[in-house]
This record gives C-alpha cells, structure tokens and sequence, in this order.
C-alpha cells in the first residue's frame, strides 16, 4: 500500500484497535503495522508537512485515546517511516517491520558512529549505549542518534536489532506509569548500521518540529480519555451527585481540551501551507498547551470523581498514572524560554482573531 492510499487513518483505526482491546501494547503496535486491506497500516499514515497532517494527527489522538503506551509505540514507529521518507531513504523500511525512533541524548552517554572503511560513507559500526529506548524489547528495526569519532553529530543512523552485538537491558525501568512502553538501555557492540542523511540533518529538516508538534496529538489523547471518564461519570451519576463542584470541573476540562484541540487544527493548517519553513514555535506552542491542558484535566477529572475510578477502574487508573509520565517529555519551563526566545526574534505578534 502507498503512502496516499489511507488519507484518514483515524478512520481506519477503529476495528484494528476494537479487536486489540485487551491485548498488550506491543501486540497492538504489531497489529496495526501488518494490517491490510481497508485496515490502518502504519505505513499508509499521510506525511507530516504533505497536506493531511491533521488526520495524522486525529490517528495518534484515537491511538492515545485507546492506549497511551501503545501510542507511544506507534509515534516513534510512524515517526521512523516519516523521517526515512523526508531523508529520501524510505526503501530502507520492509512493509511489516517494527521500528523506533530513539532520539533521546543521556547525559555523559553517546553512542559512536564509526565509519566502516572503504563504504564511501555508506555504513558504520555502532558503540555504546542508549537510553530510553521505548519497544526495544519488540521493535526490529530503529532509527536513533549517534555521533561520528570527531564529535560531529548528531548523525542519524538505521539499525536493525537482530543481530550480534545489541544487548537489551529493561533493568533500569521501573516506571509505573508508561510501563508497557518498557523503555530499555540498548548496547551496541561494533554492531552494522546504515547512515540516514548527512550529519545534523535530522535536527536541520522541516519534519523534526512538525513531528515534535505530533507529540501534542499524544497528549491531548490521554486528556480526552480522562475527560470522557468524568463526562460519562455524571451523565449516569444521580442528579444529585451533579453538584456544582463537579460541573464546573467538567466545564473547566471543556474550555482545556477545546483550546488545545484548536491549537492543533491550527497548527496542521500553518505547516501544511508552510511545509518548508521552520516550525518550531508553532510545535512548541501546541506541545505547552497540551502539556497544561493534561495537567489540567488530571487534577480537575481526580478532584471532582475521588478516588474511586483510581482504584476501580483500571483502564482510567492506567490512563492516569502513564499520563503524567508521557507529559514529562515536554522540557517544561525551558520550552516555554524557548517560545519565549523565539517570540523576540521574530516581529511583533498580534494575537488577534
């Protein structure tokens, strides 16, 4: 199936993810990236920044919505597909591989891209350990960050993880929250991978802040299923239950959920008419906004229901301990003095209708 032939995965989504119901994340995400037919293959999702980024990201909403680990799974997948095709390597991904994209730089720990002599460039050898390696455990392939032996970087690098020298380790995991995602520290031992684009080319490209403003999607999904907890919560709920506490609750998680749902419908709409241009506030704006508005609806839904569904209820209670794990992603205050940065170097904003 070409990449244009599923133009609304979300709708697509919904039997793949019905069938799933009960399944473990990681057998979901395989699911979904061997469906066929009128099903969703990860591989059919539109491109970022190609006209339908909107219901790329209605799809991730609908996975998050469903699963926050098991959406965390599918963005570094359809992530990987999305960037091999802006890099122009998208024939190095067979339809049916499992792929992650681990980007994450632990502190005081790169892994080294060693140019294999005589490859003209075209292959080096891994060393090293990476960390926060989500579906490490299940994935076959990955895309991930390394840098060459003379410090230039970061230079993007495909590996496949069946073969001689890859060691998975989830010994450090101990996540609560997010714990199905069973991110893992990777070693790679003079292990064969194949260079992705040119040396900070991954960071440089249009896609980096479009697919960093998908993440947005993400987190809106995991607040709106909360949201839709307390919403079904009152409607079955005795009129006498419904005190005013509660109402206002829902209304307050309304206004959140609304104006970051605008948020992203405006910022698909800005990157497809701007598919070349640098999108970073654009990303970074709606990433904050689905940052509070999750904060948001985790203490007004908690507040205004106590701790039953917390207790009772495990998929709201899975929903509410992955969430603030996933939101944590966002690098808080210092995104905001990003924005903040980005603001004064450009003219002045109106910020009007």
């Amino acid at each position: 199936m070409t990449v244009a032939a599923l133009a609304d995965p979300a709708a697509a989504l919904a039997q793949v993810l019905q069938d799933c119901a009960g399944a473990p994340p990681v057998e979901c995400w395989r699911r979904l990236a061997q469906a066929a037919g009128s099903q969703a293959p990860l591989s059919a999702w539109p491109q970022p920044g190609g006209g339908a980024t909107l219901a790329r990201w209605r799809a991730l909403v609908a996975v998050a919505r469903h699963d926050l680990s098991l959406a965390k799974l599918v963005e570094g997948h359809t992530d990987a597909l999305a960037i091999l095709r802006e890099l122009g390597c998208a024939d190095v991904a067979e339809e049916g591989t499992l792929w992650s994209t681990w980007a994450a730089e632990s502190p005081g720990s790169r892994v080294l891209a060693e140019p294999v002599e005589g490859s003209g460039g075209r292959a080096v050898r891994l060393s090293g350990t990476k960390a926060w390696c989500s579906g490490a455990e299940a994935a076959s392939h990955a895309l991930l960050t390394a840098w060459l032996p003379d410090g230039t970087g970061p230079q993007l690098v495909a590996v496949a993880l069946a073969q001689p020298g890859v060691g998975i380790s989830t010994q450090a995991w101990r996540a609560v929250g997010m714990a199905d995602s069973a991110s893992a520290d990777v070693r790679f031992d003079a292990v064969p991978a194949t260079p992705i684009g040119a040396p900070g080319e991954y960071l440089a490209r249009p896609g980096f802040w479009q697919g960093g403003a998908g993440i947005a999607a993400c987190w809106l999904g995991g607040a709106q299923a909360l949201g839709h907890s307390l919403h079904e919560a009152l409607a079955q709920m005795p009129a006498a239950g419904r005190t005013p506490f509660r109402l206002a609750a829902l209304g307050r998680v309304d206004v959140a959920l609304s104006g970051t749902a605008a948020l992203l419908r405006e910022a698909a709409q800005w990157i497809d008419a701007h598919p070349l241009e640098d999108a970073s506030l654009v990303a970074l704006r709606v990433r904050q906004s689905a940052e509070s508005t999750a904060r948001r609806v985790l203490d007004d839904v908690g507040r205004a229901l106590g701790a039953t569904p917390f207790c009772r209820d495990a998929r709201f209670a899975r929903t509410a301990a992955d969430l603030p794990v996933f939101i944590r992603q966002s690098h808080a205050e210092r995104d905001d003095a990003a924005m903040g940065e980005r603001l004064l170097a450009g003219p002045p904003r109106a910020w009007g209708l």
